[in-house]
């Protein structure tokens, strides 16, 4: 029976290990939360918990050893180390994170021990990539370029539980989100590079209507550049892959980065309430925050005047003030804290005021929209979509959709069925076309749209 190495056993853990016991592997979690390890293993006889922290570097060693393929659900920080581990066994690892420099850096040691470091095999990354890999092969077999393409995916709540002034709860990573919004955005629009600084990153968002989610918001995600070379279209005169959440998330978004509340620069918090904390960052009395924060919003540039994919959209009317005040950041309540910064005050309350109830169901939105050129002349938008709701009191559709492509990848490689070696990210079609296929069985499928007018390109 083949062994699969499991790390960690966080919120998106049980879809894959019950596929993959349920694939007659055996299946080791070794996490620090031995406990939830062990519920999500349900007694089942295949299946065994380790008490194992990250730090615990001989102690991987040697579990490693003994397994036959290693799935790190760790955070990204520790991937390049369970790697290199990796190399010493000749063992293939599966990841869910994007490929950083030092995970690239490890693929002639990969190739050399002849085993596949295969990454970004989630839902975004992921799902994302195979599907768009899928469409974008097909319009390249049939002689056409790609002329725009714009890729959308978003983790919200239902519709019913977009209750709280943000319109979000977290069903995965919390810091993971925030820490998203923190980054630069950089996008190729009709041949122009746009790089969009992180302090601009909510300043410009435009919306987008999904069927059955209503209209959305879209803003920048990441580095859209990367993806000429990784998606194989240098003919690409528009790249654009973006986050969708619901109408008002930026503009919130904005306001908090404007008031430094994401900071990650540690400041002294002794003694300090939570007004106190706000007050700090608008540098006014606590007496005078509620007209800081509006007079801030004021100042706030009105939403989508300046992008390049403006639709001429309306915008809603500023509230980021009544979401502050909902969060708790204008209570005379002590923090209880010492050093620490403004993103950890914040990112706590978040997670303690919107995480995702039990009871509640989360939702993934997923759209790629192509324009499509051919030698004859004739242009079409190919759109491709997918909505999935979680099971209220079961698996979260985030941990569906990020857990199950890594899991039938992994079974594939400890079945043979992938002969590529060296780090990879899931844009071939010996590993996009049987995991999609696979996961359409499963009820996590992107509806394709081809022909369609070019009145429904985005732009």
């Amino acid at each position: 029976m083949k062994k699969v190495l499991i790390l960690g056993s966080g919120l998106v853990a049980k879809p894959i290990i019950r596929y993959l016991l349920k694939k007659n592997f055996h299946v080791t979690v070794a996490s620090n939360t031995p406990d939830r390890a062990t519920e999500m293993i349900d007694g089942d006889p295949r299946g065994e918990v380790i008490d194992w922290d990250a730090s615990e570097e001989m102690k991987l060693d040697s579990m490693m050893a003994g397994h036959d393929i290693v799935v790190s659900l760790l955070p990204y920080t520790f991937h390049v180390g369970v790697a290199t581990l990796c190399m010493k066994y000749r063992k293939s690892l599966v990841t869910t994170s994007y490929v950083k420099p030092e995970m690239k850096a490890l693929d002639a040691l990969a190739r050399e021990a002849g085993v596949i470091l295969l990454n970004e095999l989630g839902l975004d990354p992921g799902i994302d990539h195979m599907s768009a890999m899928r469409i974008i092969d097909h319009i390249h077999d049939h002689e056409g370029t790609v002329l725009e393409f714009y890729s959308f995916c978003g983790a919200l709540p239902a519709p019913e539980a977009a209750e709280n002034p943000f319109k979000y709860k977290f069903s995965w990573s919390p810091q993971g989100v925030l820490m998203a919004g923190n980054n630069d955005g950089n996008y190729l629009h009709r041949g122009k590079v746009m790089n969009i600084p992180t302090i601009d990153l909510f300043k410009n968002p435009f919306l987008v209507d999904c069927p059955r989610a209503g209209m959305l918001e879209v803003y920048p995600n990441r580095d859209s550049l990367a993806y000429v070379d990784l998606y194989g279209i240098p003919e690409a005169r528009t790249l654009f892959r973006g986050t969708f959440r619901y109408q008002g998330w930026c503009e919130i978004m904005d306001e908090m980065k404007r008031m430094n509340l994401f900071s990650y620069d540690p400041i002294d918090m002794t003694g300090m309430t939570y007004a106190d904390l706000l007050s700090r960052q608008l540098a006014v009395g606590s007496n005078q925050i509620a007209q800081g924060t509006e007079h801030r919003a004021q100042d706030i540039p009105h939403h989508f005047t300046t992008s390049p994919l403006h639709h001429g959209t309306t915008v809603p009317p500023h509230h980021g003030t009544t979401a502050l005040q909902w969060l708790g950041l204008f209570d005379n309540v002590p923090m209880n804290r010492t050093l620490a910064s403004p993103f950890d005050v914040v990112s706590d309350l978040m997670i303690r005021k919107m995480t995702l109830g039990d009871h509640e169901r989360d939702m993934i939105v997923i759209q790629h929209t192509f324009l499509a050129g051919y030698s004859d002349g004739r242009k079409e938008v190919i759109r491709s979509r997918m909505l999935d709701f979680g099971i209220p009191g079961g698996d979260t559709a985030v941990a569906r959709t990020v857990a199950l492509p890594a899991a039938i990848g992994t079974e594939m490689i400890l079945k043979g069925e992938i002969s590529a070696v060296g780090v990879h990210i899931p844009v071939i079609p010996e590993i996009y076309t049987p995991i999609l296929n696979q996961l359409k069985t499963m009820g996590i499928r992107m509806e394709e749209e081809y022909g369609l007018p070019l009145s429904e390109n985005i732009s």
